[in-house]
């Protein structure tokens, strides 16, 4: 008689959390808090969540139509920001929002508020075109590049870049120039020597032809600083950089 009690009584307390779970789950279940923008449906959890199934993309987009994200509000008015973000969404390999959002502010159950971003979601036209969502820094270095960011960056993390210039030439004195005076395409992988006044190909055919030296058509297996520097023997990098 008294495990029978024992069991209702077990019993009576699931029935109640249950209710209690289905009937304010923002109070029993919630992670946190939710983002500002969503802070009007703190109450509703089904307005994201289906029962039993966790938060659904198909309910993101009653709200959020796919064609309009990062160009109109919900409400259908244009999006007006300082510096403008160019919209991706409409590029994804599949709709499927919580692989990068998360609503609740400081979620207690997970490690980590927010997932972070993955390239591999984008398709591939858009995920090979950086400057797609991209602007390329206002630095010496990226001035006037013209080819992909992927030549010298990966779609991990923007640093550190993979790219040393100076296993191939290192830039100092009067060689700290344009990348544009030595490399006249977008091809990074090709190179002049004869962007800039001294070094015309005249003269450098005649002083290396003084020095014995008849053929030359990749400056940098031998030459690698502004001082002159020669490699040594076996230890020459191919300045095509391949």
């Amino acid at each position: 008689m008294k495990r029978r009690w024992i069991l209702l009584l077990i019993a009576v307390n699931l029935v109640g959390l249950t209710a209690l779970v289905l009937l304010y789950p923002h109070l029993m279940i919630a992670p946190g808090p939710l983002i500002p923008a969503h802070a009007n449906l703190e109450t509703n959890c089904f307005a994201c969540h289906a029962p039993l199934r966790g938060a659904s993309a198909d309910r993101c987009i009653t709200c959020h139509k796919v064609a309009d994200i990062g160009l109109r509000t919900t409400a259908g008015l244009a999006v007006a920001r300082m510096n403008p973000v160019t919209p991706f969404h409409q590029g994804l390999t599949s709709q499927n929002c919580m692989a990068c959002h998360t609503d609740h502010t400081n979620p207690a159950l997970t490690p980590r508020g927010r997932p972070a971003f993955s390239h591999a979601l984008l398709n591939a036209p858009i995920r090979e075109n950086c400057t797609s969502c991209h602007t390329a820094p206002s630095t010496p270095v990226h001035s006037g590049l013209t080819g992909q960011c992927t030549q010298c960056h990966s779609q991990d993390r923007w640093k550190p870049a993979t790219f040393d210039h100076a296993r191939f030439f290192v830039l100092d004195r009067d060689h700290n120039a344009p990348c544009a005076t030595c490399h006249t395409t977008s091809d990074r992988r090709q190179y002049t020597c004869y962007g800039c006044h001294e070094h015309t190909e005249a003269n450098i055919r005649r002083k290396h032809i003084r020095e014995g030296i008849p053929n030359f058509t990749n400056c940098v297996s031998c030459h690698r600083s502004a001082h002159g520097e020669v490699r040594e023997r076996g230890t020459r990098e191919r300045g095509n950089h391949d």
